[in-house]
């Protein structure tokens, strides 16, 4: 395989990565608070789960994304070659 080749596999691997985790941050940035009413009528921990999941239950979700986006994409660079070392 070319190098050309091997880049533009990367890139089109990277870009679905990032097409899927953008897809998730959205859901959770915007899907969940449109229903924050209607999720209300559940309780959490004593508190309606439409306000938890815009208090708390978001960012929760954007840390535990970013810790799996960066794996997810360490995975792809060193599948392709492109890893940065730790020794460098």
């Amino acid at each position: 395989m070319s190098e050309s080749q091997q880049r533009e596999m990367h890139w089109q691997k990277t870009r679905s990565l990032m097409i899927i985790h953008l897809c998730i941050w959205f859901f959770f940035s915007f899907v969940v608070h449109w229903f924050a009413k209607d999720l209300n009528a559940i309780n959490f921990i004593g508190f309606p789960l439409g306000f938890y999941m815009a208090a708390q239950g978001s960012l929760f979700a954007f840390v535990v994304q970013l810790f799996i986006f960066v794996k997810q994409q360490d995975k792809i660079d060193r599948e392709f070659g492109m890893a940065e070392d730790d020794n460098a």
